[in-house]
């Protein structure tokens, strides 16, 4: 675990660790919301403990392997050319890799305030000369086609010829997740002219089936002791990989300093030309390296400034708080606003996943709704313009609609795989998770509180109604009525849980009713019916009309919200499905005690020849999601609307029931489980919270965070601290408020905007809240705290005493 300095700004790791080098390849990786860099050592190829990767956002290819006797085709987030490759060497002697020199006092800092990247460390060479290297890097998050890598070296007992190798190399292939490297990984046609004339290195490729051109440029510059210098310079054309070599004569105590501003460009880029020639344009216009790093931490001081959350607490959890926000802003930042693109799960940091898009912007937008609204509503519209792939994927699976994929790419086809490896067996599986279907009851969550916290007609009249009218319509058309009972059931489906695909007692996939997504629906067709009465009436029937809804399709939708199947336990605790009950209990002792780690539980079983399908055990948070996404409130409003009694105790029932059947297989788990916890045990909640801040840091799936960042869990993480333990809703024209601060935090202090409220800052202990609207353009604040209503003037401050609660309420 890295050290947690006092301010809870610097990520630092000190001395080589090759074991741990890909977690901090991602940990420290560098991005802008349009691209990112893993940090990788800029002198290192990809081996076994190094992987240089670039990503851009959209860059997706496809390709084809034959698996198992039958064709798979996979889309990629394709790995582009290596911009960061330098080295140096001591007149003949050999160029600094990785196993060629000694390599001591090696220091690696991110400094998450400014968005730099340091590394400090001294090379001994063969000869015993010492070169004391200083590097520092960047990913312009002012100017999203730039970034810089700055390296300063200083002989410390030797004079003579110093060379600098500096390239752009595009042999690069997608194999950073050792189970896809038995499948194809060349996703690049490099050009066969790599410019490494005079000017900048110049380096153009593009991608094999979806034709995106990519280019990339390199400028340099020379300095000795702070001033320019004219260095020898050589150019090489090795193949997909131009190359120059910068040579000084240095005395001993003197500081070469070189230079390297890279621009990337694609085909997929606004306003620009053709992509090689105009990062070639751009890299020469670009400011030296101090300019644009100057630029670059403006940047980031204007983001902080609206995301930053400071808590009074352990210095370990405000890092790691600050490093969540970090990377969800190197993820999507407001240059991923134009460039049509989702939320991909492991963020622009590696190749897990594939870099596809799944549901995981539930607890992404959440976060940004209330800071960046405009990055939530390019996230939104990005759904929004694959409404017609989905209506397709609806029409041909039989059904009106629109039914979004679990996993997506550049097109919104499905991209879910068919089959999936064990690597504990070493089988290939089939694969059912294309039937979470419920990955569109997110995409209409999502559209509904981002209305809620924004009030954004304009998008809910033009886009977002016509999201949700459509999913609605499919999950009305999925219900199917059973007179005998007089309720709806929807078969063939799967929830979160993914460790059940199917009942054992059945051979087709699919399970009956699952609660979650039942009762998801049953809200989603209600805020259906109420985004028509939001509508003005000329654009409600124009809606109707297009979308061809008549009177019979809303009735339908208010029947099948009202008598939607729910199935119980005897002792009132809701089914995970219907069948559940008649699963065996799972001995968790036993194979705790067996294999230590049980948190893939799919996997251990399947390798015994057993399958999850048996228990009564989840990978993830299911039946509880809904206290996630919905309030208590939300929640006993569906279930009388759907007829079932209830009393306040179910839901402290329920969670009780499945706290003790949840292996935690994903990072999401523990996140949403503290969640759901925060208003009745706070001590078991912030317990569950460390567990989920620390998933990728610590890196506790044991070699998946190296493979991408889980940005769901590092969004929602955050998302819990700023809305779950202060108890902030955004229903309707009221800010609500009823703090439940941990007791291992003495203070927390945000910011947030909330619809014409463009800047609030909340500040929370446990004995007071005070709450600041500082716009001078808005109207009065309403504010309900622990059920008392107040009302804050534009620039004004309320504070409020907080008595101490005993207990707690859902």
């Amino acid at each position: 675990m890295p050290e947690a300095p006092t301010g809870g700004w610097l990520l630092r790791y000190e001395g080589l660790d090759p074991a741990r080098e890909a977690l901090r390849e991602v940990l420290c990786a560098l991005g802008n919301g349009r691209f990112a860099t893993r940090a990788s050592a800029p002198e290192s190829r990809a081996d076994d403990v190094h992987y240089p990767g670039t990503y851009a956002a959209g860059v997706y290819n496809r390709l084809v392997d034959v698996v198992a006797g039958r064709e798979v085709e996979n889309e990629s987030l394709v790995n582009l050319p290596d911009w960061q490759s330098l080295t140096f060497r001591v007149d003949d002697g050999n160029w600094l890799e990785p196993s060629a020199a000694t390599v001591t006092d090696h220091v690696q800092e991110l400094d998450l305030r400014r968005g730099v990247l340091t590394r400090r460390f001294l090379v001994v060479d063969t000869a015993g000369r010492r070169t004391r290297v200083a590097q520092r890097r960047l990913v312009s998050m002012a100017d999203p086609y730039l970034a810089g890598l700055d390296t300063s070296l200083r002989p410390e007992n030797w004079s003579g010829r110093l060379s600098v190798r500096s390239a752009l190399d595009g042999r690069v292939t997608n194999q950073g997740v050792a189970r896809y490297r038995g499948l194809g990984g060349t996703h690049l046609q490099l050009d066969d002219a790599a410019q490494a004339d005079d000017g900048p290195l110049v380096l153009g490729a593009c991608t094999t089936e979806s034709l995106i051109r990519i280019g990339v440029a390199a400028r340099h510059r020379v300095l000795v002791d702070g001033e320019d210098h004219e260095a020898g310079r050589t150019a090489a054309s090795v193949p997909g990989r131009p190359t120059c070599d910068l040579t000084v004569e240095v005395a001993q105590g003197r500081t070469v300093t070189v230079e390297k501003v890279v621009a990337l460009c694609t085909s997929r880029d606004r306003a620009i030309g053709e992509p090689v020639a105009e990062a070639r344009d751009r890299a020469l216009r670009a400011p030296p390296f101090a300019a644009l790093m100057a630029g670059h931490e403006l940047a980031w001081d204007h983001l902080w400034s609206r995301c930053d959350v400071a808590i009074e607490g352990p210095d370990h959890t405000a890092l790691v708080l600050r490093l969540h926000v970090f990377h969800l802003l190197q993820t999507l930042s407001r240059h991923s606003i134009e460039l049509d693109v989702g939320v991909p799960a492991r963020g622009l940091h590696g190749e897990a996943y594939r870099g596809h898009v799944f549901w995981d912007e539930v607890f992404v937008l959440p976060f940004l709704n209330l800071r960046l609204p405009e990055i939530s509503r390019a996230m939104l519209l990005h759904r929004w313009r694959r409404l017609p792939q989905a209506r397709e994927n609806a029409r041909t699976a039989g059904h009106r609609g629109a039914l979004y994929p679990w996993q997506s790419g550049a097109t919104g086809r499905e991209e879910t795989q068919t089959l999936h490896l064990n690597p504990r067996s070493g089988h290939w599986l089939p694969d059912s998770s294309a039937l979470q279907r419920h990955v569109g009851l997110a995409v209409a969550y999502n559209t509904w509180r981002y209305y809620e916290a924004t009030g954004d007609l304009d998008f809910l009249a033009r886009y977002g109604a016509e999201m949700i009218l459509e999913i609605a319509t499919l999950w009305a058309d999925l219900a199917d009525y059973d007179p005998v009972e007089d309720r709806f059931g929807i078969r063939g489906v799967m929830g979160p849980d993914e460790y059940h695909d199917r009942l054992p007692w059945r051979s087709e996939p699919g399970l009956d009713d699952n609660a979650y997504s039942n009762v998801l629906a049953a809200w989603v067709l209600g805020r259906a019916l109420d985004c028509l009465d939001v509508l003005p009436p000329r654009g409600r029937g124009e809606l109707l009309d297009g979308l061809g809804l008549d009177r019979t399709d809303l009735e339908r939708w208010d029947h099948v919200s009202r008598r939607l199947r729910l199935c119980w336990h005897d002792d009132g605790i809701l089914s995970q499905f219907c069948g559940y009950e008649r699963l065996e209990e799972f001995d968790w002792a036993g194979y705790a005690h067996r294999y230590g780690d049980i948190s893939r539980l799919d996997r251990i079983l399947e390798a015994e020849g057993d399958t999850t399908n048996r228990y009564k055990l989840s990978k993830q948070a299911d039946v509880l999601m809904l206290f996630h996404l919905l309030t208590a409130d939300e929640y006993y409003a569906v279930l009388d609307r759907l007829g079932y009694p209830h009393d306040r105790e179910s839901i402290p029932r329920t969670v009780g029931y499945y706290l003790d059947r949840t292996s935690h297989g994903s990072t999401l788990s523990k996140m949403v489980h503290s969640w759901v916890l925060a208003r009745t045990d706070r001590r078991k909640a912030w317990s569950y919270f460390l567990a989920a801040l620390d998933s990728d840091i610590a890196d506790v799936q044991g070699g998946t965070t190296g493979e991408g960042i889980h940005l769901g869990a590092m969004a929602g993480t955050v998302d819990l601290l700023t809305r779950g333990f202060t108890g902030l809703e955004t229903r309707g024209d009221v800010l609500g408020l009823d703090p439940a601060l941990p007791d291992a935090l003495t203070g927390l202090r945000f910011r947030m905007r909330y619809r014409r409220h463009t800047e609030i800052e909340l500040a929370v202990s446990h004995t007071s809240l005070t709450v600041g609207a500082s716009s001078r353009q808005a109207a009065v604040l309403p504010v309900r705290i622990r059920d008392e209503d107040h009302r804050i003037d534009p620039r004004a401050t309320l504070e409020v005493r907080l008595p101490h609660r005993r207990g707690g309420r859902h």
